[in-house]
């Protein structure tokens, strides 16, 4: 039996069968803490490839398969101090909360996941997990909404309109609306994510309009070349995503320390990358990324 904090990885299923207002319970009792602190910033480990059946990580297609290999490294990442929350969908953030990994934590929840990766409507991506009255009413933090813009996809504007709703839902009730916008393209069909910067530029002017209300708006923006010139599109408080972790690790952490110069950069939302590190070790990985987002002072 692996225990890691308040309950054991094993005594998850046995709570969900037995005693499922657990999880209502402590989610109203958890511990919270600012969105942001003194330096402003954020390192988020997010957690909800696996609802959209993006499982792969590198050359091993079901990577993060195990839920319990899964909840083990998020564990570990999430007890690093520098470490500030995790963006996940409600299955594995209830699991996170009952195993005690969520206190004073920043939790973010991811909202669309209906656009299942290699489907025929991945880009008609439906609002198929929280809403933003459930985020407000189980005091987490904010919404995330991936945000794919394909001019030849008509499943465009029902994401575009839907995650408007969800922006203008998040901004009355004082929550994060964090938005992953990307132009994107169906090439042999595959949609493809258009990363360089103008059509990154371009997806910037779209997510910003979203919603009665911009006031929590957030981006989760790729890191991308001339990444200065694309940053100058947003006065929003700007999340840079880690993205599948090919190539030498270092050669990414340098590209995240460049980009986080940038005054728009508040930080981090990176999953596989640290989650699935060539070497195994999660501690190390995430340790590192804290130092680039906060400056040591972790």
């Amino acid at each position: 039996m692996t225990t890691t904090g308040r309950v054991s990885v094993a005594e998850l299923t046995e709570i969900r069968a037995r005693e499922p207002a657990r999880i209502r319970d402590a989610w109203e009792n958890r511990c919270l803490r600012p969105l942001v602190r003194d330096d402003g910033r954020l390192l988020l480990v997010a957690a909800d490839h696996p609802a959209r059946a993006a499982l792969g990580v590198r050359d091993q297609p079901r990577a993060m398969a195990s839920r319990v290999d899964l909840l083990g490294r998020l564990v570990t990442a999430l007890s690093r101090p520098g470490v500030d929350g995790v963006l996940g969908t409600p299955d594995v953030l209830d699991d996170l909360l009952l195993l005690g990994a969520l206190e004073g934590k920043v939790a973010i929840g991811s909202m669309n996941r209906g656009g299942l990766q290699g489907a025929t409507f991945e880009l008609d991506d439906r609002f198929t997990a929280y809403r933003a009255r459930d985020l407000a009413a189980n005091g987490l933090d904010g919404g995330k909404m991936l945000t794919r813009i394909c001019f030849d996809d008509p499943g465009t504007v029902a994401t575009l309109e839907a995650s408007a709703q969800a922006v203008t839902e998040l901004a009355e009730h004082g929550l994060m609306a964090m938005v992953e916008p990307f132009l994107s393209q169906r090439r042999d069909g595959r949609v493809v994510n258009l990363l360089d910067p103008d059509s990154v530029i371009t997806s910037i002017g779209v997510a910003s309009a979203l919603g009665a209300s911009s006031a929590h708006t957030w981006l989760k923006l790729p890191v991308v070349d001339d990444l200065p010139r694309v940053m100058e599109a947003t006065t929003l408080p700007t999340l840079l995503l880690g993205g599948d972790p090919d190539g030498d690790p270092r050669d990414t952490y340098a590209s995240w320390g460049r980009a986080l110069e940038l005054p728009a950069v508040r930080g981090l939302v990176v999953g596989r990358a640290l989650l699935y590190p060539a070497d195994g070790d999660v501690a190390a990985a995430v340790d590192i990324a804290a130092d680039l987002v906060h400056g040591g002072a972790s």
